[in-house]
């Protein structure tokens, strides 16, 4: 997809495949994840920003502190007004939480008033973004949070916390069909992006 739109050169995007649970590379065993971006700089380096992002709707994913500077946590509207408030430790711990695809509020029955206060609710002062493509102000505002985690990152001042305990995970498997997951290692914005 980050291809077909043309948001970068693909040779910035690099696509791993876990062979098992996508949550893997981000959570349990992150060396492939570590590899690729490894890769990247060693080809495109010096980087200022790799964003490593983890698709999927599964609110209890978490990321390894091992992995990532700072995590943004991406919900959307979409999924309903309730999605903030059951919580999960992406929507609960993230480093930034953005509320994502807000002018489609009204075509799915969402206020996203709500949904905000929800998730602010639940996040004990972390920062909540509310996002849509169309609103200039609101891009901005996740554009000002990303480059001042850069600015941190690069004086020594942002230190990874760990999240604590991760929830317990897991995926049915139906007949003994496994299935593989695209993680994917980009130098752009998109759902479930992580700076590094």
């Amino acid at each position: 997809m980050i291809r077909a739109a043309g948001v970068l050169d693909p040779a910035r995007i690099v696509a791993v495949e876990t062979g098992a649970c996508p949550h893997t590379a981000i959570r349990d065993d992150i060396t492939a994840n570590l590899l690729a971006v490894e890769d990247l700089v060693a080809a495109l380096g010096p980087l200022d920003v790799v964003l490593v992002e983890s698709g999927g709707d599964n609110l209890t994913a978490t990321f390894s502190p091992a992995l990532v500077d700072a995590q943004i946590f991406v919900i959307d509207v979409a999924g309903g007004g309730d999605v903030a408030r059951k919580g999960g430790p992406g929507i609960e711990r993230a480093d930034l939480l953005v509320v994502n695809k807000t002018d489609l509020a009204p075509y799915v029955g969402v206020d996203v008033e709500e949904m905000r206060a929800d998730a602010v609710a639940v996040r004990e002062g972390r920062p909540v973004v509310t996002l849509s493509r169309h609103d200039p102000h609101a891009v901005e505002e996740l554009l000002d949070w990303v480059r001042s985690q850069v600015a941190r990152q690069r004086t020594g001042r942002l230190v990874p916390v760990d999240p604590g305990p991760m929830a317990p995970h897991f995926h049915a498997v139906d007949n003994g069909a496994s299935h593989a997951v695209d993680n994917e290692h980009s130098h752009t914005h998109d759902d479930h992006a992580h700076t590094h």
